[in-house]
């Protein structure tokens, strides 16, 4: 069996994480995504907030270069196999395409939130949440 590493990503940022869940007592880690935040525009207070999840989690946390530190890591802890949960960012697939080149990786589902099929702007969790919150009060 090949020894994993755990990736963590801003979608599925609970201590519920079926990767946890799967794997307990796994090295994990989450990268902040330099080029994410610019990219996007990340404010200081959602910043903050994703830290304060990362807090709650047994995280490594390091910045730059999202598949990059994630070869190292799972290098460093002599793991073959990269596990995490599924994404809708449309840096996900790029992500796990490069990560693929050099280990195994192994995509866990999540349980949604709500059943939607239509296009939500992930850049604002206030834009996301004026979708969801018509199908989570329903």
């Amino acid at each position: 069996m090949n020894k994993p590493i755990i990736w963590i990503h801003g979608d599925c940022l609970s201590p519920q994480n079926p990767a946890f869940q799967e794997y307990p007592h796994t090295p994990a880690i989450w990268v902040w995504d330099d080029a994410l935040i610019e990219e996007w525009q990340l404010s200081l207070k959602r910043l903050t907030f994703i830290y304060e999840c990362l807090l709650e989690l047994p995280v490594e946390i390091r910045r730059g270069n999202v598949a990059e530190e994630i070869i190292k890591f799972a290098k460093e802890h002599d793991a073959k196999l990269v596990v995490t949960t599924d994404s809708p960012s449309p840096r996900f697939e790029e992500i796990c395409t490069k990560i693929e080149r050099s280990l195994e990786l192994e995509v866990l589902e999540v349980e949604p939130f709500f059943d939607y099929d239509g296009f939500i702007d992930l850049k604002r969790f206030s834009r996301y949440w004026k979708v969801a919150e018509k199908y989570v009060f329903e």
